[in-house]
């Protein structure tokens, strides 16, 4: 982290404009969205990793854009009193991409997270500084602390069969001895301790239900350690790995069959337990779940007999919590287009008789008329790339009395907060959580109500 410039590298003080490979000492500014803090070299921004606002750093540029540049922090010659030494050695320029925050105090990164969610607010969703103090945006820690917390990590394979995680926007694969932030129990497999000669990539599951399970996955599959999770191939098979140390479920100490379906892992949430895919989308940090069903039936405050959608709805994770408080005889449907997604939810909830699982995308569903009205409420669970205008178009249009929006991208969070404002609609309440320690993701949990309220 500390490497100094020697002869091959000198620190430019005078240039025509930036290059690639080139040492620059900067100041660096505030914060930004992806895990990088903006500096300005001679009038041109850079985006720089590895740093912290108001260091004096010497950086690394790593890519050349139209109008900006990217570098890496390669020396600080100031520290930040939030720089910490990254606890593990693979978080450092050149090195694993996974984790954006391990040189930031837990403390600071939550202040990191949040301020980006306010700039966001700002910049794209149209806010006000009054409106955004008024809502009193804070990123709230899960417990367990910074490590150990992900139960999910998806491990590219390199052409020497070793396993190990991606470079920062690169397909470039960095053996690794260990993952600092992954579950105990899948720090204590032996998948980084042998060649995967055959595999393209590993996938590690550790569940709140004591399951653990590893099977390879085929070329294509997203291998970036904070990537969302993406379904596994039906055959996939089970490396017996799998049955190495902790727990592992029966289904995951044999072999994947053709026709047999995902290896399924049990997971316990909201009060229940569920069954899902080990490739299928659970959240990855194990408070995680029941910390956004908490988050959206205080916000929502369900009464009995309201009606409800759960939109992305997954497995149906909101659909039971709201369930739980509207009663057996409302109306809850859930809308769902991952096929894995659709068969968890029908399976877990087949015991909630006012429960309905449609298998269509919410924006197809909502145009299409697959899903009517009236109704109450509305849960949205979008993936990174948000609910859109459409989706929320029908959202007021259906003039539920209130929606609770669950977001995992600031940016696109903000844009869609944009299109509800435009309809009269107004952010009432946010909460942010930070379900990703060490990484620059957070997670939101928005109210959203109609002009009468």
């Amino acid at each position: 982290m500390t490497a100094r410039p020697g002869p091959a590298h000198p620190v430019t003080t005078d240039r025509a404009g930036l290059e690639e490979a080139e040492r620059v000492e900067l100041t660096v500014d505030a914060v930004a969205p992806g895990g990088h803090c903006v500096a300005r070299v001679d009038g041109q921004v850079v985006f720089v990793r590895h740093a912290l606002p108001g260091e004096r750093v010497v950086a690394e540029v790593t890519e050349l854009h139209r109008g900006f540049a990217r570098a890496d922090a390669v020396e600080i010659r100031t520290a930040s009193p939030d720089r910490v030494t990254p606890p593990c050695a693979y978080a450092r320029p050149g090195g694993c991409g996974g984790c954006d925050l391990q040189h930031v105090t837990p403390a600071a990164q939550l202040d990191w997270k949040t301020a980006v969610v306010r700039e966001q607010l700002t910049r794209l969703g149209g806010l006000t500084d009054a409106e955004i103090d008024g809502l009193r945006v804070t990123v709230r820690a899960l417990p367990g602390g910074p490590l150990g917390w992900r139960s999910r990590v998806r491990y590219a394979v390199d052409a020497a069969g070793r396993a190990g995680l991606l470079k920062h926007r690169s397909h470039e694969v960095v053996p690794i001895d260990r993952c600092l932030i992954a579950h105990p129990a899948i720090q204590a497999l032996p998948v980084l301790g042998q060649r995967w000669p055959t595999a393209e990539a590993v996938a590690t599951v550790a569940s709140t239900g004591g399951d653990v399970v590893v099977t390879t996955l085929p070329d294509g599959v997203s291998t970036r350690p904070d990537a969302p999770t993406h379904p596994a191939a039906p055959d996939a098979p089970v490396h017996p790995a799998a049955a190495g140390d902790g727990p592992v479920s029966a289904a995951a100490q044999r072999p994947a069959a053709p026709g047999d379906g995902p290896v399924a892992v049990r997971e316990t949430a909201a009060g229940r337990d569920w069954t899902v895919p080990a490739g299928g989308f659970w959240q990855v940090h194990p408070a995680a779940a029941d910390t956004l069903v908490d988050a959206v039936l205080d916000l929502l405050a369900p009464q009995p007999g309201e009606s409800a959608w759960d939109l992305y709805g997954g497995a149906g994770l909101f659909a039971a919590a709201l369930a739980d408080r509207v009663g057996p005889q409302a109306r809850i449907t859930v809308v769902e287009s991952a096929a894995e997604g659709v068969a968890a939810a029908r399976r877990n909830l087949a015991d909630l008789s006012g429960v309905e699982v449609v298998a269509a995308r919410v924006e197809t569903a909502l145009a299409r008329r697959r899903v009517t009205g009236p109704v109450d409420l509305v849960v949205l669970d979008p993936p990174r790339t948000g609910a859109g205008a459409a989706v929320v178009r029908h959202l007021v249009a259906a003039t539920p009395r209130a929606v609770a929006y669950v977001a995992c991208d600031p940016a696109a969070f903000a844009r869609d907060v944009h299109t509800f404002g435009q309809a009269g609609w107004r952010l009432a309440a946010l909460r942010g959580y930070d379900l990703f320690p060490m990484t620059r993701h957070v997670e939101l949990v928005g109210l959203f109500l109609p002009p009468a309220r």
